[in-house]
């Protein structure tokens, strides 16, 4: 498992470490079961504290992506596709609302905004 952390992001590093973990669970490099590095091992990699990954793990732990089994560490866990689709669509959401934004500043059309849409959509 590969995470980058930049110091240079306005993100914190445990949330940094959420987002690229829950990428790789939901583009499927981590499949459920599969079992994750220790946060000791974690945070070494990553040359952080040991409580940033802990926080990480707590936050993965809350939204269902991973799992804690006492004595033998975190595990991916298996996944509600139906809960991975509206993540996705609310990612969606967030980005259709910023183009809808650019489009209103600038004065470009609805529709035309609609027909770019729907040309991505059936690529």
């Amino acid at each position: 498992m590969e995470i980058l952390i930049s110091n240079s992001s306005d993100k914190p590093i445990y949330e940094q470490i959420c987002i690229q973990v829950k990428s790789l669970i939901m583009d499927g490099t981590l499949s459920a079961g599969e079992m994750l590095p220790s946060m000791r091992a974690l945070a070494k990699d990553l040359h952080i504290s040991v409580i940033t990954v802990q926080r990480a793990y707590e936050d993965l732990t809350r939204d269902g992506f991973i799992e804690t089994v006492s004595g033998k560490g975190c595990f991916v866990a298996p996944q509600n596709k139906e809960w991975i689709q509206e993540e996705q669509l609310r990612i969606a959401e967030g980005f259709l609302e910023k183009a809808a934004q650019i489009g209103r500043a600038h004065g470009i059309a609805y529709e035309r905004m609609a027909n770019i849409l729907k040309l991505f959509f059936e690529e």
